[in-house]
């Protein structure tokens, strides 16, 4: 996979308000960030393009770590990370869902 192109503020925030009535489509439970979750995680985002995952750790340090990971493995852009929650965006190049304004 490519690597993902970076967005400006003005896509952030245009992505964070698209993001803030969604519910997680993935939850991260005891396992993990398991092969399974990722691929979960890799349809999830062809699918919607932006998505928020629920990371359910008990230590900062292992949520971040969880979040850095899922942005390595998936190649996307982590929108934004508040409390357990982490919201990802990968454009489909194929099929785009979501119109993103221009820089």
């Amino acid at each position: 996979m490519s690597k993902p192109a970076s967005l400006n503020n003005k896509q952030i925030r245009f992505l964070r308000a698209e993001a803030h009535s969604m519910k997680p489509v993935v939850l991260i439970g005891a396992a993990g960030l398991t092969d399974n979750v990722v691929n979960e995680i890799n349809y999830a985002l062809d699918d919607h393009e932006l998505i928020k995952v629920r990371v359910n750790a008990d230590d900062r340090d292992d949520k971040k770590s969880m979040i850095d990971s899922i942005v390595r493995q998936t190649d996307s852009i982590l929108v934004q990370a508040i409390g357990h929650i982490g919201i990802f965006y990968r454009r489909n190049e194929k099929n785009p869902v979501i119109e993103i304004p221009k820089k």
